[in-house]
C-alpha cells in the first residue's frame, strides 16, 4: 500500500519505500548554484557526510566504544575536552583535509587553523564545531555538528585572515543532528534541505524538502537558570516570551535550533554580566546556523546587530545569539533597545 511521509518543516518527499528517495549527492547536484557545483561544493558536503557517518557510529556505540567522559584536557576555549570531541575533530579534519577541494579549516577544538593548500583548485574554506553538546552523550541526549562553508576570495596564500569572513559571505552551511535519527541539513542560497541517514544503506536520503521555518512561533529556548546574570532588558524580553510561548530547552544548541527550524521557535543565548561577549562561537556556531535560518525565512541577531554582518576579529570569537522566527527575533531586539 502506498504511503506518504510528511517531513516537519518541509514538503513530503517519500512514497512507498525509501528506495524512491533521492540521495544527498543527487539533491545537492540538482539544486545548488551551478558555480558551486562546478567548483566542488558537493565534494565538501560529501566529506562532511563521511565524517558524520563516523561520528554517528561512535555515538550509537557510545559506552561500548569507550567514548563517554572527558580526556582530562582543556581546549582553546578553556572547556573540558570530551572524548567524543577529540574523535569528532579527527574524523572531520581527516575527511575535509583529504577531500581535495578545501584550502583551510578552522575547528572549535583546535587552537590553530589547518592549512591544506594554496592551489587554485582548492577553492573552499570550512569552519566547524565537530561535536556540539558533546557532554550530553553521557546521558544519551541529542548532539550535533555544525559547518560554515566559504569560497576563497582569491588565490593568494591562505592564512588566519583568509578565514576571518563575515557570515554573509558563506556560500553554504551544513549541520548534523545525532538523535533518534541522524539528520544532515544543507543550506545554499535560498534553499534548505534535510537528509536522514539510512542505517541499512549508509546513505543520507532526502527527507525534508525545501525547509521553511513555520510562520507561527511555537516555543522559546533559553537557559532560564542564567536569568540572574541577564541585563534587565533581557529579563524583560524573556518575560514577554514566557507569557506567549512554551519553553523547550535541550541544552544542546544544534538540537534546540533544529526543533525551532522545523516547528517554529526562537533560541537565545545572550551575553550577560558574567560573559558580556556571549558564550557561543561566531564562526563555528552562530554564523552557520544563522545562515541556515535566513535561507529558511528566519533571522539571527546578536541583540544589536545581524549576526551575518559581524566582522570577526579572531578565529575563536564569541557572540551573543538570538535566532529563529524573524518576527520574534525582531521583537526581542526591539525590546532590548528600549
Amino acid at each position: 500500500m502506498s504511503r506518504s511521509v510528511q517531513a516537519n518543516g518541509g514538503r513530503p518527499v517519500m512514497s512507498d519505500s525509501g528506495d524512491s528517495m533521492k540521495t544527498l549527492a543527487d539533491v545537492v547536484a540538482e539544486t545548488a548554484p551551478a558555480d558551486l557545483v562546478a567548483d566542488g561544493f558537493l565534494t565538501v558536503v560529501d566529506a562532511i557526510a563521511d565524517g558524520a557517518r563516523r561520528v554517528d557510529g561512535l555515538t550509537r556505540r557510545a559506552a561500548l566504544a569507550g567514548i563517554l567522559g572527558d580526556t582530562g584536557e582543556t581546549n582553546v576555549q578553556g572547556e573540558i575536552v570530551q572524548v567524543l570531541d577529540a574523535a569528532g575533530t579527527d574524523a572531520f579534519v581527516s575527511s575535509l583535509r583529504d577531500c581535495g577541494v578545501v584550502a583551510a579549516l578552522a575547528c572549535e577544538e583546535l587552537e590553530e587553523a589547518v592549512f591544506v593548500s594554496d592551489r587554485p583548485d582548492h577553492p573552499y574554506l570550512v569552519m566547524f564545531d565537530p561535536v556540539d553538546g558533546s557532554s550530553n552523550i553521557d546521558v544519551a541526549v541529542t548532539i550535533g555538528s555544525i559547518f560554515a562553508v566559504y569560497r576563497r576570495s582569491d588565490d593568494s596564500r591562505v592564512s588566519d585572515e583568509t578565514l576571518l569572513r563575515p557570515g554573509r559571505e558563506q556560500c553554504g552551511a551544513v549541520y548534523v543532528v545525532y538523535g533518534s535519527s541522524t539528520v544532515l541539513v544543507v543550506a545554499t542560497e535560498g534553499r534548505v534541505d534535510g537528509f536522514t541517514l539510512d542505517p541499512a544503506s549508509g546513505e543520507f536520503l532526502h527527507s525534508h524538502d525545501q525547509i521553511r521555518i513555520p510562520a507561527k512561533c511555537a516555543a522559546y529556548s533559553v537557559n532560564e537558570g542564567n536569568q540572574g546574570n541577564w541585563h534587565p532588558e533581557m529579563q524583560a524580553a524573556v518575560a514577554e516570551l514566557r507569557n506567549d510561548y512554551g519553553l523547550r530547552y535541550v541544552g544542546s544548541l544544534v538540537a534546540d535550533f533544529h526543533r525551532d527550524l522545523l516547528k517554529g521557535g526562537i533560541f537565545l543565548y545572550p551575553g550577560d554580566l558574567k560573559s558580556p561577549a556571549g558564550k557561543l562561537r561566531l564562526g563555528y556556531e552562530a554564523n552557520p546556523l544563522c545562515y541556515v535560518a535566513e535561507q529558511a525565512g528566519g533571522a539571527g541577531s546578536t541583540g544589536t546587530e545581524r549576526i551575518l554582518d559581524v566582522l570577526p576579529q579572531q578565529l575563536h570569537q564569541r557572540t551573543p545569539l538570538i535566532v529563529g522566527n524573524a518576527d520574534v527575533v525582531e521583537r526581542v531586539v526591539a525590546r532590548l533597545a528600549q
